[in-house]
């Protein structure tokens, strides 16, 4: 059993909740409830459970307060956290850039047993829970450029500066980040997922195959139907449909 503490401030989303687990996840085990921002750190700190379901606004403050009083109080935060909300377009693009999990309400049990799944694979792992570190850190500065990234591997959780992020690549419904001064990493997401966090920060998308940090892109070449030369040497083809904008933006470099 994977034991849980569930934290919402409706009752009646609290059971509906309950409800799904009991019916799509049975592994997971809620050994707690709570209401607001005081009954929640208590939760926590109490039972210790493997997984938190913290919905993000309560009637006296929010998740992420929770989470700051744990970090101050303990040092760490040594739960696996899963934010539940209604909206904050904000706060849903830091979680993605921190790796952590959500659930839009009304709860899909789909993406339930999704979230559940990783949870599962997660606590197979030994984590630093580093990346709730980050979220907090974006949360606190509230700024849409973040600077770091989580990635989720399959030996754990991974932090990365995002400007050392020479290219992307797809293997099917993969994503492989080469890294400066660093080895490959292989990511269970697809590339359209990074595409869309990563396009703000001067990456370019130049075949379907190949996402690229343009501050690493060294040469285009324009003979043998068209490819370019990164800083690590590879040469990646660009799609036809993405030469002109290529050419544009290089004029603009």
């Amino acid at each position: 059993m994977i034991t849980a503490v569930l934290i919402d401030d409706d009752k009646n989303l609290r059971d509906g909740m309950k409800g799904l687990l009991a019916r799509f996840a049975p592994k997971i085990k809620i050994i707690g409830e709570a209401d607001s921002l005081q009954s929640g750190i208590n939760a926590i700190d109490k039972l210790n459970p493997q997984v938190v379901f913290l919905d993000i606004q309560l009637n006296d403050g929010t998740g992420f307060d929770i989470l700051e009083q744990l970090a101050k109080k303990n040092g760490t935060i040594q739960s696996n956290i899963v934010f539940i909300t209604a909206h904050e377009q904000y706060a849903i693009k830091a979680f993605r850039f921190s790796a952590l999990d959500f659930l839009l309400k009304p709860v899909d049990p789909d993406e339930l047993l999704k979230v559940v799944e990783k949870i599962e694979n997660v606590l197979e792992k030994t984590d630093s829970y580093a990346h709730i570190d980050l979220l907090l850190e974006n949360i606190r500065k509230k700024v849409d450029n973040f600077k770091r990234i989580a990635l989720s591997t399959s030996d754990g959780i991974h932090l990365f500066e995002i400007n050392d992020i020479i290219r992307c690549e797809s293997e099917d419904n993969y994503t492989k980040f080469f890294i400066k001064n660093s080895k490959p990493v292989l990511i269970s997401k697809t590339l359209k997922e990074y595409e869309e966090l990563l396009t703000e920060h001067g990456f370019e998308r130049i075949h379907q195959s190949h996402l690229i940090n343009l501050a690493y892109l060294k040469s285009y070449i324009k003979k043998d139907g068209g490819y370019v030369i990164m800083a690590d040497n590879s040469n990646l083809p660009i799609s036809q449909r993405k030469k002109e904008r290529l050419q544009e933006i290089l004029k603009t470099i």
